[in-house]
């Protein structure tokens, strides 16, 4: 964290900011140093496309999104448009977190950049915006940015261990894979004040070949160098399978790839088996601090109880096969709201494969959660008493407010009758808590403290995560296949926008994307211009008529 300096977060980083650490994580390179320097943009081998003095950003190129030719940009711009898609609210509030601006007063924390309903700005907007309303359809903030991937301490340690180790380095899956592993290590062993704990359900999207594996071969190592060999395991068959390995181990992390299978095989299948998975987890979240009731065996009088269970999940998937898995009804049983979903977007170049030891101070803090036994005398270990991690005023307020603007956008999706959307909002502040806590874990393993850079970067964290996990619902999960249908026009006409901009989509290439029938068209359609989703228009006559799309 950097010294904070009066003034607003942007202001400070217009002046201190690193713009060229920033142009470098984002695959700009430096082509000719000099008091006047130029920079080429991604994806191209020679040249220049923009330059860089006195600290304003000039773009030339046409082609180096999201910057636009011919014009000039401050540091703090270049940073909310590369690190929060041009969110300035958002921008505003991490660098915050990160010590740039003036620290806000303790009480009546400023958390308007966590709400869906009003926006606010710090450079480069005018502060005469008005409001923006709630709309209808789920808005989209766009994936992670990579400012919101970082947790001072043990999980920065662990990731920088994996992407230098990876051969293909992905910034979320080693993200994933770390707050995994910090999660099960403080497993039992912390609680906040409200008795939330450190069990996580993380799910990392990525297409085949972008790394999946190695975050969890990194978590596999560390464990076992920890003496953790029990803890760990790659997937669960059944519900009854996974209660009886959380019987044996009560802290466990289960590291599951191709989980869009499971999920599928859930919505879809008629064996019990595979329902009781779901119900499983489901109850094995809400039961991390209390008595988890097992089933009663055929073999025992009485039924078994697991003492404060945390389950932690890491589970991986390819981002169409997910969201096809899931169901209407995982969404709103409240499964989907306690995943924290993540999409990891494209595969990195191939780096010099690297058998590289794991980091002393890493193995040190693995093998210190290890021996660390809370409570006393025999019942330590079947009915530890976690250690209470104290929040600082500051972020007490933090998520306070959070949770308050949780609270109004439950009531608003109730108002609209929007079943998933309440289900996920309901568990947002939860799941802010539950962040907060594993990042002090990491933070400071031996004196954790829930101090407000934490609350902040939780808060955010999640709300951003919990709009993109409600746009991408309402994009892919259908409640019938005519649904499923409109989705898929609307989906091809966003990436049609994508790559064409506001031109319109010619018929005859929407028809090639999709070989439907034409009266099945023509119904998709009128329901789609009825819901207001999108233009049509035509031009000509007979069989040479021009039809043309546009998405609204």
């Amino acid at each position: 964290m950097v010294a904070a300096v009066a003034g607003r977060p942007g202001d400070d980083f217009n002046d201190r900011g690193d713009v060229r650490d920033l142009l470098v994580r984002h695959g700009w390179t430096l082509a000719r140093s000099g008091e006047n320097e130029y920079w080429r943009r991604p994806g191209k081998d020679s040249g220049s496309s923009a330059t860089l003095k006195d600290r304003v950003f000039y773009v030339f190129s046409s082609n180096a999104a999201p910057f636009e030719p011919q014009r000039a940009y401050a540091p703090f711009t270049v940073y909310a448009l590369l690190e929060h898609g041009g969110d300035y609210a958002a921008a505003a509030a991490m660098l915050r977190v990160r010590g740039f601006g003036q620290p806000p007063e303790i009480t009546g924390v400023d958390l308007s950049a966590f709400s869906s309903s009003t926006a606010s700005t710090d450079a480069d907007v005018s502060a005469n915006d008005e409001e923006t309303s709630s709309h209808d359809s789920p808005q989209d903030p766009g994936p992670v940015p990579n400012s919101l991937l970082q947790v001072p301490g043990f999980i920065d340690q662990v990731m920088e261990h994996c992407l230098k180790t990876a051969p293909h380095p992905n910034h979320v899956m080693a993200f994933c894979g770390a707050m995994a592993l910090q999660a099960l290590l403080a497993g039992r062993k912390v609680r906040d004040e409200a008795n939330n704990r450190t069990g996580l359900y993380l799910l990392g999207l990525a297409n085949s070949g972008v790394g999946k594996d190695h975050p969890r071969k990194v978590n596999q190592d560390v464990l076992l160098e920890a003496g953790m060999n029990g803890t760990f395991a790659n997937t669960f068959v059944s519900g009854e399978g996974l209660e009886d390995r959380m019987f044996i181990h009560p802290a466990s992390l289960f590291q599951t790839d191709e989980i869009d299978n499971l999920l599928a095989s859930i919505g879809t299948s008629r064996e019990s088996r595979y329902e009781g998975i779901m119900n499983m987890l489901l109850r094995m979240y809400t039961s991390a601090d209390a008595v988890y009731v097992m089933r009663v065996k055929a073999s025992k009088a009485a039924s078994g109880v697991i003492d404060q269970p945390c389950l932690c999940l890491f589970g991986t998937a390819i981002p169409k096969n997910f969201y096809q898995a899931l169901s209407v009804k995982m969404l709103d049983n409240g499964f989907f709201a306690r995943m924290i979903v993540l999409e990891a977007g494209a595969r990195s170049g191939l780096q010099p494969n690297r058998v590289t030891p794991i980091p002393q101070s890493v193995l040190d803090v693995a093998r210190w959660w290890s021996s660390f036994r809370p409570g006393t005398g025999n019942l330590e270990s079947w009915h530890p008493q976690p250690k209470v991690v104290d929040y600082s005023e500051a972020a007490r307020g933090v998520l306070l407010e959070h949770g308050v603007a949780c609270d109004e956008e439950y009531r608003a999706a109730e108002g609209r009758n929007d079943t998933v959307a309440m289900a996920i909002w309901a568990r947002a502040n939860e799941k802010a808590r539950r962040l907060a806590l594993v990042y002090a874990c990491s933070e400071n393993h031996a004196q954790p403290l829930i101090g407000q850079g934490a609350a902040q970067w939780a808060a955010h964290l999640v709300t951003h995560q919990t709009k993109r996990m409600l746009f991408m619902a309402s994009e892919h999960v259908s409640e019938s296949e005519f649904d499923a249908d409109c989705k898929k026009v609307i989906r091809t006409l966003r990436e049609w926008r994508a790559s064409s901009g506001e031109d319109w989509m010619p018929f005859w290439r929407l028809s090639r994307k999709l070989p439907w029938p034409p009266k099945h068209h023509d119904e998709v359609r009128a329901a789609l211009l009825e819901q207001k989703k999108i233009d049509y228009r035509e031009a000509g006559t007979g069989g040479r008529r021009k039809r043309e799309y546009h998405l609204r």
